[in-house]
């Protein structure tokens, strides 16, 4: 269960960082090719997640999700 943990959460944190680079693309009227990309990148991994873990996730247990990704790489 811990591995689509890890995939909800690097998804929402690449999709976030993503997401200057869109708006900083629109307001310079470029295309955001990168920053589409990452979204791109991002949007898989949630849904890798949604796919692999049993039940999907509600919107309470993402939070739960970032906290027992962050105690496996502190160690507890």
């Amino acid at each position: 269960m811990l591995d689509a943990d890890i995939y909800l959460v690097l998804g929402i944190i690449v999709s976030a960082f993503a997401i200057p680079g869109v708006l900083s693309a629109f307001a310079e009227s470029r295309p955001p090719r990168s920053a589409a990309v990452a979204v791109l990148v991002g949007g898989g991994l949630i849904l890798y997640a949604f796919a692999t873990r049993p039940g999907g996730y509600t919107p309470a247990q993402i939070p739960e999700a970032f906290t027992r990704v962050l105690a496996e790489i502190l160690g507890r």
